[in-house]
């Protein structure tokens, strides 16, 4: 095995640069949003010489220190199953119920997930260039331990991950491991004490106001507790030295506007791998946009997130030809708010998503997206759908447009208008390119989901209200 040098590393940087740590926290399965604000912060120019991984930021971590670039990050999360990472006990286990030592083992991960993510310990520990710290809770003596990428070995990743009553402690030596989350989530301490002037914290657990009923619900809420309070105590003491240096250690944010999906959606589907990535991609890049040289203030208000409402969510997928190349758009839109939607005057969606076609260099990421539904009345009424994607291949900027008309009229076709997009692809010093594209409606309609209703009959309504409003007459027709 030879050295090799990470993706991210700090290497040939501009000396005014400030030496900068990539604190990646926990998150359950759904950090492969963190792939994606990865991939924003590499074509945004941003370069490390120290990254930090605790809890399931651990994964991505020990992906880049492999050698993987965020681009193939992005792509193994993608494709990743995630029921790979269950792996039951035998039925002799389940019979010593309520003593069992969790509800599965680490099998999947170690087996499968790891393997396909890309991660590989001896790979870990060549890396030069990008000092990595992994973070593990010693059960033992009830520390959190960080221990540099040169020592690390499989215990100590499988560890890092392995969340009480869902996975059984990994013993290491003479002493038993599991996840740091309840002690941090997060050890800006560890990048201050390697001489971080400069922290991007890329944060994907839930700070919201809002709390639920249910054990599952309250469990997670636990988890926000503990990893917000370690988080905002170490917020506490770096401001504290901060008034004793020269120049204070600034800190920078990445998080979700609103909180990720839990693990069972994403395990069952209701949010896809590739869709978290997106996320992360489509909130890194509009914090690049609007981001101060100074950074954000050390405050709870870092990781605050807006309390969700009733809202829905839906896939579009669409395909045809621009040229003599397939283009290929896959979109998520969601509905944050559906009765300020309904409501308006307003009527729009935020949109994520990607793009593939040859003149783009491949699959591209959408930047930006803005899905808005404007209704005609009149002699003709039609409902028009429009999803602006805003696009940057290899720091180019530029624009695709898909619009929709569906026509409430019995004489007009119903099935060609909701499988009929007509897109234009704008580019700088370019005629605008117009492509027909094919859509799927039923793939769509199965992957229309509610959020943050309390009961399934709610679900079933908010989908249905929804329907209701933006299709009109053609949702009873269809329907």
């Amino acid at each position: 095995m030879t050295e090799h040098v990470p993706a991210l590393a700090a290497t040939n940087v501009d000396a005014e640069d400030p030496r900068r740590s990539l604190v990646l926290a926990g998150g359950g399965m759904r950090v492969a949003y963190q792939a994606g604000s990865m991939l924003a912060l590499e074509e945004g120019g941003l370069r490390f010489a120290h990254a930090d991984g605790t809890s399931g930021g651990t994964i991505n971590l020990a992906m880049l220190l492999s050698g993987l670039t965020p681009a193939e990050m992005c792509e193994r999360w993608r494709t990743l199953n995630p029921k790979d990472f269950g792996s039951p006990l035998s039925v002799r286990e389940y019979l010593k119920a309520p003593r069992l030592a969790a509800f599965g083992d680490a099998d999947g991960v170690i087996g499968k997930v790891f393997p396909h993510l890309g991660i590989d310990v001896a790979r870990i520990r060549e890396a030069r260039g990008l000092d990595g710290t992994f973070n593990a809770c010693n059960f033992t003596r009830k520390t959190n331990e960080s221990v540099p990428h040169t020592d690390v070995d499989l215990e100590l990743l499988v560890a890092g991950i392995s969340l009480p009553i869902f996975m059984p402690p990994v013993r290491r030596g003479a002493d038993l491991y599991t996840d740091s989350v309840w002690i941090k989530d997060a050890n800006l301490t560890q990048a201050v004490q390697r001489g971080a002037e400069e922290i991007w914290l890329v944060w994907c657990i839930g700070n919201t106001g809002v709390y639920r009923d249910g054990a599952f619900n309250q469990y997670v809420h636990m988890i926000e507790l503990a990893a917000n309070g370690s988080l905002f105590e170490e917020f506490d003491r770096i401001v504290e030295q901060n008034e004793r240096r020269e120049r204070p250690v600034r800190l920078h944010v990445i998080r979700p506007e609103y909180p990720i999906p839990l693990d069972p959606d994403f395990y069952l589907g209701r949010i896809h791998a590739g869709e978290l990535v997106e996320l992360g991609y489509r909130d890194a890049k509009a914090y690049l946009e609007r981001m101060q040289p100074e950074g954000v203030p050390w405050t709870p208000d870092a990781t605050r997130m807006r309390d969700p409402a009733l809202g829905v969510s839906f896939a579009e997928h669409m395909t045809g030809s621009l040229g003599e190349s397939p283009l290929e758009v896959s979109l998520r839109v969601e509905i944050r708010d559906l009765d300020a939607f309904i409501d308006g005057p307003t009527r729009e969606g935020e949109v994520t998503g990607h793009v593939d076609h040859a003149s783009l260099g491949g699959r591209v990421l959408v930047k930006a997206g803005r899905f808005a539904v404007e209704q005609q009345d009149g002699d003709k009424p039609a409902t028009l759908l429009e999803y602006t994607l805003e696009l940057e291949p290899a720091g180019e900027e530029c624009r695709l447009v898909v619009r929709k008309e569906l026509r409430d009229d019995p004489g007009f076709d119903l099935w060609d208008d909701l499988t009929t997009g007509h897109a234009t692809l704008e580019r700088a010093g370019a005629t605008p390119a117009a492509v027909d594209l094919r859509t799927h409606p039923l793939e769509s309609a199965r992957r229309v989901v509610a959020w943050n209703a309390e009961t399934e009959r709610e679900k079933v309504a908010a989908i249905a209200r929804f329907g209701r409003f933006v299709f009109g007459d053609v949702w009873e027709r269809f329907v």
